[in-house]
């Protein structure tokens, strides 16, 4: 499949940093009832959890927040850096190589947590099951260069 062309533009950044920011505030004001499940894409037929991902920024020291799709693999969390297949790594992710330690809220309840890179067996174990939650995932890896990462979210 052909990558649309301007995935790489930076009104597609500015609609998804806004987008970003407006869901995170719906789903902690409604405790992810509103929010809390994607329904776009592949998740239109098959809507996939939501988690908000709190997490410290490598340079500025701030708190983020993102929401990501996830699944579970016995008492980790598992989110994907697709970015939806843009070229570079999401902000998110490599701020979690920094500063390791973040919260993840899920519904109304919020965790600490310590994330780290899936190793080369993890992420192959992994995929598929991520392919299956979101199909859209084989479709971002298709479109850039970069391997998409799998970052486990550990209970701290």
């Amino acid at each position: 499949m052909d990558k649309p062309r301007l995935l790489d533009s930076a009104l597609v950044g500015t609609i998804m940093k806004y987008g970003s920011r407006a869901n995170a505030w719906i789903y902690r004001r409604t405790d992810g009832k509103v929010g809390g499940s994607w329904r776009v894409g592949a998740g239109f037929r098959k809507p996939v959890p939501t988690l908000l991902l709190e997490h410290t920024g490598r340079r500025s020291g701030k708190t983020f927040t993102a929401p990501l799709l996830y699944i579970t693999d016995g008492a980790d969390i598992v989110v994907v850096g697709s970015q939806g297949g843009k070229a570079d790594h999401p902000q998110w992710y490599l701020n979690l190589l920094a500063h390791p330690q973040a919260h993840v809220q899920i519904g109304g309840e919020r965790t600490a947590v310590v994330a780290r890179a899936a190793d080369d067996a993890e992420r192959e174990r992994l995929w598929p099951r991520l392919v299956e939650a979101y199909a859209d995932f084989d479709t971002y890896q298709s479109w850039t260069q970069r391997r998409i990462p799998v970052v486990l979210l550990s209970p701290a």
